[in-house]
């Protein structure tokens, strides 16, 4: 999957975005998105991390700190995701290598 990443200042991500510049800064403070090198108040990241943060706080009225939490929370699912999918593809591996059906395969075969 292809991320698409942009840069933009502050004031233009809470034009875009409806949030606060300081909402912005604490979400920089927690690592919640990344500042732009070389930049002084621009962030580099993902568009649709920095919507997602938005919907967050102003659909669901978290604080910053409870964004946090739930994307961390959101970050470990998807990592669960995929080694749900690995084992799933590991297991098929196994079966079709006991039943003699056919080639060993790579569990990056089916992701």
């Amino acid at each position: 999957m292809e991320t698409h990443v942009i840069t933009i200042t502050y004031h233009d991500c809470a034009v875009t975005y409806g949030l606060r510049e300081q909402d912005l800064r604490e979400f920089v403070e927690l690592g919640l998105v990344q500042l732009a090198p070389g930049a002084p108040d621009t962030i580099r990241d993902e568009p649709e991390h920095l919507a997602r943060l938005a919907r967050l706080q102003h659909e669901l009225g978290l604080s910053t700190t409870a964004i946090d939490v739930v994307l961390a929370m959101r970050r470990r699912m998807q990592q669960l995701q995929q080694e749900l999918t690995q084992q799933r593809a590991r297991a098929l591996q196994l079966e079709q290598f006991v039943y003699g059906s056919g080639r060993t395969l790579e569990a990056d075969d089916y992701l």
